[in-house]
């Protein structure tokens, strides 16, 4: 077992813990959104407040689950720390999902709001009158929106924080699986407090660090890992609504830290602008939600002299494992297990094996969710009798504790820093007339790691299914990054003694 670096307890209360940290320095810039406004600790936490207190007069009660599908804006964020603060449970949706996909996550979690960007709103106000007379409010990307209106018109008074347990909830972020139903993770007021105090420490944060955010903010990467890095040193975040190689360039020079997915960093090596003096002010280039191709980590370091620091984390764990700051970031590998997590590579039957052997990874620590929403069953078969978490993912650890991933024991495909679970396009796939089955995979890309293909069988063998029509019938019912890239047509599909596809087999197949 690989035992973990000793961590600080977190306090009870995430907003807490994110307010107390700016206290004296409320005049310091948070965020700076180019070309537009800049926010202050100060204007921030007071926005936020005086949110809390509109969610209050809105009918929002502790516990109660605000479902956000918005643009990123800092508003946006402030919609977050006013959900912290008021003890209601904040439920990011990517704004990528479709109607079919939003009508679950409405049935599943029962939000008491749910605040959505203008172009949803009439879709959103149905699926919300289908439930029950959901209330909804809307939040553009420039702050403006029924919400933004009430909180003019109604000025209510800040509201106290919410005197809530570490581990009360604090946000449900929804995952899928296998069986393509999407999971509802819980994560609590502890695990997210323990996790960025312990990324805090790992990763050497400064009170005067500059961050280049262009992330999204539905996902654990931009909402907890970058924002709350940020906001324990009251640090100064340059805000992009989305990533932009050429802004990100010019930002560079003003910044010390840039975190992102292993596409930022492809397309950055794309521009000439690119080299060791146009990077001497940063101290630390992050990788994290997909794998790093040591191609792209070794290129990285030839043109700006930097090692990228690659790091690994999961919806239901926010980040376990990071390679270090001080000592040798080794490509191919995502380092060490961070202060206060256990993990472990163990063999079918549970017993730890020794390094460079390949098992199932699992983690233990207070960054670990509690469990599904509603899915005790599921959560059960989640974690060992000794309290580990499965992850899915197969990996080794060196006879120096340095551990890797080796391949997913599911079938997940990471495209962009995004999970797709097969399951679920395939189910979409299969209900397509003319079909008759399918098996999505993930093949290499060069710029987004893999991109999602299906293998897909005719009703008629011979069939006349055509390639652009069928994704087509897809763009209306899936998110963009979750329909297929390329569709390829066979009489059958390949299968074991056991009648399970081998995707290992297409893989191998199409991977040209």
């Amino acid at each position: 077992m690989n035992a973990p670096q000793p961590l600080a307890q977190a306090p009870e209360s995430l907003y807490n813990l994110l307010h107390e940290r700016c206290q004296g320095r409320e005049d310091q810039v948070c965020m700076e959104v180019p070309g537009g406004q800049s926010w202050t600790y100060g204007q921030l936490h007071e926005h936020a407040a005086r949110l809390a207190g509109l969610l209050a007069q809105l009918g929002v009660q502790p516990g109660d689950r605000v479902a956000v599908q918005v643009e990123k804006s800092p508003e946006a964020i402030s919609l977050y720390l006013a959900c912290l603060r008021a003890g209601a449970v904040f439920l990011p949706l990517n704004t990528a999902y479709m109607r079919a996909e939003l009508e679950y996550f409405l049935h599943d979690a029962e939000p008491a709001l749910v605040v959505v960007r203008p172009a949803g709103e009439e879709t959103m106000r149905g699926l919300a009158e289908a439930q029950g007379g959901i209330r909804v409010e809307t939040l553009d990307a420039q702050g403006g929106g029924s919400l933004t209106r009430a909180l003019a018109e109604q000025a209510p008074e800040p509201l106290p924080p919410h005197p809530v347990k570490r581990d009360d909830l604090a946000c449900i972020l929804y995952t899928s699986g296998t069986t393509g139903r999407p999971k509802g993770a819980m994560l609590s007021h502890g695990n997210l407090g323990s996790n960025a105090l312990a990324l805090e420490s790992a990763w050497g944060w400064r009170d005067d660090d500059v961050l280049i955010h262009a992330l999204p903010i539905f996902h654990v990467h931009g909402l907890f890992v970058a924002i709350h890095c940020a906001m324990l040193g009251a640090s100064k975040i340059y805000f992009l609504p989305k990533f932009d190689a050429d802004q990100v360039i010019k930002l560079i020079p003003k910044a010390t830290v840039l975190m992102g997915v292993p596409t930022f960093y492809t397309r950055l090596l794309q521009q000439r602008e690119l080299t060791p003096e146009l990077c001497s002010n940063i101290r630390l280039f992050v990788s994290g939600s997909a794998p790093l191709l040591e191609e792209t980590f070794e290129q990285w370091h030839e043109r700006t002299g930097h090692h990228i620091l690659e790091r690994y984390g999961m919806t239901e764990t926010g980040m376990n494992i990071s390679n270090p700051l001080e000592g040798e970031r080794r490509p191919g590998t995502i380092g060490f297990p961070l202060p206060g997590v256990h993990a472990r590579v163990v063999d079918e039957q549970g017993r730890e094996l020794p390094a460079g052997e390949v098992g199932s990874l699992q983690v233990k620590g207070p960054n670990v969710f509690s469990g599904y929403w509603r899915l005790p069953e599921k959560t059960a078969e989640e974690f060992t009798d000794d309290g580990y978490f499965i992850t899915g993912d197969m990996g080794t650890v060196s006879e120096d504790g340095y551990f890797a991933i080796v391949g997913r024991a599911k079938d997940l495909v990471i495209t962009g820093g995004y999970n797709v679970y097969p399951k679920e396009v395939e189910g979409f796939i299969d209900a397509l007339d003319g079909v008759r089955e399918s098996a999505v995979i993930g093949l290499p890309h060069p710029d987004f790691g893999e991109q999602v293909a299906a293998v897909v069988v005719p009703e008629q063998s011979g069939g006349k299914l055509d390639e652009k029509e069928l994704i087509g019938q897809l763009k209306g019912e899936l998110a963009g990054y979750k329909i297929p890239k390329a569709v390829f047509f066979v009489d059958e599909l390949p299968r074991n003694t056991m009648g399970k596809v081998q995707k290992n087999v297409l893989r191998e197949q199409y991977a040209g």
